[in-house]
């Protein structure tokens, strides 16, 4: 089908490659982004398409944070980055009028490529949730990326998970994003270590780093077997094992894709995430159940997501 270029928008780098019919990534490009300069952003954008051009490329994919319309040409509003009703494809389009433009939300991108190329290349049907600062998510139901009637479908982190709990960034209470995301984890490793017991060694981690925790802290500790540090991956694990269970009874997909820093932690996520999705999966032992699995792609997911949906999207218009 030919290589095509893949552009993957971040808060803070633009990634870019030319992306084979295989997935690989042929050839490479980032820089920083201008996250409250619209126009700077697609200077950017131009500037990498065309250092990454070869000269038989026809297609570029843009992967890109926030809330789409249904035929992929706004983007309506974007938490980290100043769009708001921005037409993102017809401006590209007008700088790039030899390239067909085709442009998709990030989580959805990353989803695209791990089905194509990655942990659910061997299905037709698969839920992806990336965990990081908050939780995204990609549903591909029978070959097909779904993106919902007005555009803005699979906002999985925003499913409702605890009846009146914690407040979220979208407006709402008990959201999956706040009892599952990497930040919900940071706020557990803090609890714990206030609260001593076995959240003494998070505590000391906290004193010795001026008094903040981060990732890396956790990671750390995750990896040395601290009971604090495992006790909250394990509760994150629940809350996410019960919200795939409820996607489950929606979706039935065949496999659950879990990606973003937090996966990272391997079975010591997968094993309380499988344990309480059995136990809150409605009908269990009455039907086939899902498989669980780590993402394979990781930080170039968005890249070649994004080229592939261009190249295939050209090919069928």
């Amino acid at each position: 089908m030919g290589n095509a270029i893949g552009i993957d928008i971040g808060g803070t780098k633009i990634a870019g490659g030319v992306v084979d019919d295989d997935g690989r990534i042929l050839a490479a490009a980032r820089t920083p982004t201008p996250a409250s300069d619209p126009d700077a952003i697609i200077e950017a954008v131009v500037g990498m398409v065309r250092e990454l051009d070869t000269g038989d490329i026809s297609s570029v994919g843009v992967a890109a944070p926030g809330f789409f319309d249904a035929d992929r040409s706004t983007v309506y509003y974007s938490p980290n980055i100043a769009w708001r009703n921005e037409p993102l494809r017809d401006r590209l389009a007008e700088r790039l009028p030899d390239k067909a433009v085709v442009i998709e939300n990030d989580a959805n991108a990353a989803g695209w490529a791990e089905f194509r190329y990655g942990a659910g290349r061997a299905e037709r049907s698969m839920v992806m949730v990336t965990i990081g600062t908050g939780v995204g998510g990609a549903i591909v139901l029978d070959d097909r990326l779904l993106t919902g009637g007005f555009g803005t479908g699979a906002e999985l982190g925003h499913m409702r998970l605890i009846p009146d709990g914690l407040p979220c960034g979208c407006g709402a209470r008990g959201c999956v994003e706040q009892y599952c995301s990497g930040s919900a984890l940071l706020r557990l490793a803090n609890e714990a270590a206030d609260a001593g017991g076995d959240g003494a060694a998070l505590a000391r981690a906290r004193e010795a780093a001026g008094g903040v925790l981060n990732g890396h802290h956790v990671s750390a500790l995750l990896e040395a077997g601290d009971p604090g540090a495992l006790r909250c991956l394990t509760g994150l694990g629940n809350h996410l094992g019960e919200a795939l269970a409820s996607f489950s009874a929606i979706l039935d997909p065949t496999v659950f894709v879990i990606g973003g820093g937090v996966a990272q932690a391997g079975d010591l996520l997968l094993d309380p995430v499988r344990e309480a999705f059995l136990s809150h999966l409605p009908a269990r032992g009455f039907h086939p159940e899902p498989s669980f699995s780590i993402a394979e792609l990781v930080n170039d997911a968005g890249v070649i997501g994004a080229g592939d949906l261009a190249r295939r999207a050209t090919i069928a218009g």
